[in-house]
């Protein structure tokens, strides 16, 4: 099994768990499911970010060329994902 197929089964294995525990909370389920939906997303924005801050701390300490355009590249994602956000 691929790890991303194994990432997407953990996924939604907790994106289950979470659910199953806000309704048994009292939640009702459309909003259970919001709110699970919500953590899930904001927990793998988290992981994203300590990829990213590791593999810069990571290029850094090993090859200071590659660390500098790699912040380059990560800025230019970041200035067009606002521009494109703006232009909606």
């Amino acid at each position: 099994m691929s790890t991303e197929a194994s990432s997407d089964q953990a996924r939604h294995g907790a994106l289950a768990g979470l659910i199953a525990t806000f309704v048994e909370q009292g939640h009702p389920p459309q909003y259970a499911q919001v709110m699970a939906t919500s953590i899930i997303f904001q927990t793998d924005l988290d992981l994203r970010n300590a990829q990213m801050s590791r593999l810069l701390n990571w290029l850094k300490q090993e090859n200071e060329s590659i660390y500098t355009s790699a912040l380059k590249v990560v800025e230019n994602t970041r200035e067009e994902f606002e521009r494109r956000v703006q232009q909606g």
